[in-house]
């Protein structure tokens, strides 16, 4: 069985580690992303992920910038995702340093366009993030561009067929839950578990330890944490070890550089 991964979340702006609400309220400054990814490192985290939210709307792709900084002080695997719209573009971050790449957008635009990215840089290099909103019905609706567009295409749909279209990943982001550290909609990662064959990183609601194991027991891969881990005295240590001690099959502890 593959061990499960914890991968802190990094959403950058202006050059700076943000964290926000559902999306869109509540940002507060959380510190300096090379800095704080070098800490992590030392805790031993199995990847980072960066996500550029200004990306984006600005029509631009995410900063090679910091990735090079950060490729400089770190050596575990990252991901970078934000405004990807071309091969070139991605070509282009993982020579920054990046190891995979998310692209969210720019699939709902041109679905072919994740098929075209599996086959040159291959299957491994490409995630797909998955945003979504509850609907006033009940269901669940894929949205785009940041949060602010509908798509109407039901998620679960979506991941599937990002799978067929060769995504290595799928994370699913639930937008209701996004920064509210209330937990993880469990419900629709086992749903999503049970139908794809690729990994599931479950992403957005992380407020306790007990959050994190019910996701991975849930069916997810991976999980993604961000809030709780800059605004608590949870770490990636605690964690790894809460999930171990309740039979969660996790890697052991190692920095990079150890």
């Amino acid at each position: 069985m593959l061990k499960k991964r914890i991968i802190p979340k990094f959403l950058i702006r202006g050059g700076k580690l943000v964290k926000g609400v559902r999306f869109h309220e509540n940002f507060r400054e959380a510190g300096n992303p090379v800095s704080t990814a070098k800490v992590y490192d030392a805790y031993g985290v199995d990847e980072l992920l960066f996500v550029d939210i200004d990306a984006t709307p600005e029509g631009r792709p995410a900063s090679g910038t910091i990735i090079e900084r950060v490729s400089e002080e770190v050596f575990m695997p990252f991901t970078v995702g934000g405004g990807i719209r071309s091969l070139e573009q991605i070509a282009s971050l993982l020579a920054s340093g990046a190891d995979k790449v998310c692209i969210n957008t720019s699939a709902i635009e041109d679905p072919g366009f994740v098929t075209r990215a599996a086959s040159r840089f291959g299957d491994q290099c490409i995630v797909v993030g998955i945003d979504y909103r509850r609907t006033p019905g009940g269901g669940h609706h894929v949205v785009s561009n940041c949060g602010h567009q509908d798509t109407e295409l039901d998620p679960l749909v979506w991941a599937q067929r990002m799978q067929d279209a060769h995504a290595g990943e799928i994370m699913l982001c639930s937008i209701d839950r996004d920064g509210t550290m209330e937990g993880y909609d469990t419900d629709l990662i086992a749903s999503a578990s049970a139908k794809l064959e690729v990994p599931l990183i479950a992403s957005s609601g992380a407020g306790t330890l007990q959050h994190c194991r019910d996701a991975l027991e849930a069916g997810a891969s991976a999980i993604t944490i961000s809030s709780m881990f800059l605004f608590s005295d949870h770490s990636p240590i605690k964690v790894r070890t809460y999930l171990a001690t309740n039979g969660v099959s996790v890697r052991s502890q190692k920095g990079s550089h150890s």
